[in-house]
């Protein structure tokens, strides 16, 4: 389903960037990745970039090839990191790197951003959201200090994944003109190398999520979902927040709404 198509996957280097660049190749296309790592896949390019700075995302727009079929943005920070850095990378970089790809996408080209289960509450933090839809690199900081968006329980990731999820809706409609198209994918907590900072920054909170699921989930739960999202198959699905999360969220919204 993406025989001959060309997909840029940012963070393809470990954990679930990784399967899904092996998956976009056992789907018939072919990854160009970007990361600050070495990968360990076989790419059709890859180029080295610290998605957390505007001058370094500027110039890997320029230097990547044009016409690719897709653009993954998977590369993020977990929890642990400072709180400014994670707001830098995981949406402020996001965006300033599919905005100024976009017009080097071919025409019919499918964006997919990884958000999270992290995502789910974000119709409590609106304002927030509200607040940061033109934050830029130079004020990341203050906006941490002034929303209260700081490494405490996490709430630096979970915000930036409530504003993913916002930013993919609001996009539903954006390059129509075009054929293209912008999804998110939200895994639950999966077993890749950063699963540890989530369990450490959650504590009692993540042990309960163990507890309630079957196992966590892996990178090739997710990849799938991506590889569709990228297909021809899914031209007609714009603007939605894909939840894999072995039914956690199901088990969420059943709880809030009093169906147990």
């Amino acid at each position: 389903m993406l025989d001959g198509k060309t997909i840029v996957v940012t963070g393809c280097s470990s954990g679930i960037g990784d399967r899904i660049c092996r998956e976009i190749a056992r789907w018939g296309g072919s990854a160009i990745g970007v990361d600050r790592n070495d990968p360990t896949v076989d790419l059709a390019g890859f180029f080295r970039a610290d998605l957390s700075e505007a001058a370094a995302i500027d110039s890997l727009v320029e230097a990547l090839p044009a016409g690719a079929d897709g653009l993954v943005n998977c590369a993020g920070l977990p929890p642990t990191a400072p709180a400014d850095q994670v707001l830098r990378v995981n949406l402020v970089g996001l965006k300033h790197l599919t905005l100024g790809l976009v017009g080097k996408l071919a025409d019919g080209a499918s964006i997919v951003n990884l958000a999270s289960l992290a995502g789910f509450g974000w119709p409590q933090a609106v304002d927030q959201i509200k607040a940061a839809a033109t934050l830029d690199f130079d004020g990341v900081a203050a906006f941490v200090a002034a929303h209260k968006v700081g490494n405490e329980g996490g709430r630096s990731y979970f915000f930036t994944k409530e504003a993913l999820v916002v930013w993919t809706m609001q996009n539903r409609w954006t390059w129509r003109d075009r054929g293209i198209r912008m999804n998110s994918v939200s895994p639950g907590p999966v077993d890749t190398p950063i699963l540890p900072d989530f369990i450490e920054t959650l504590g009692e909170r993540a042990e309960e999520d163990m507890r309630v699921m079957d196992r966590p989930g892996r990178p090739a739960d997710i990849a799938p979902v991506v590889a569709f999202l990228l297909s021809d198959g899914a031209g007609w699905i714009r603007g939605t927040n894909i939840p894999a999360d072995g039914g956690m969220s199901s088990h969420i919204l059943c709880g809030i709404h009093g169906f147990e």
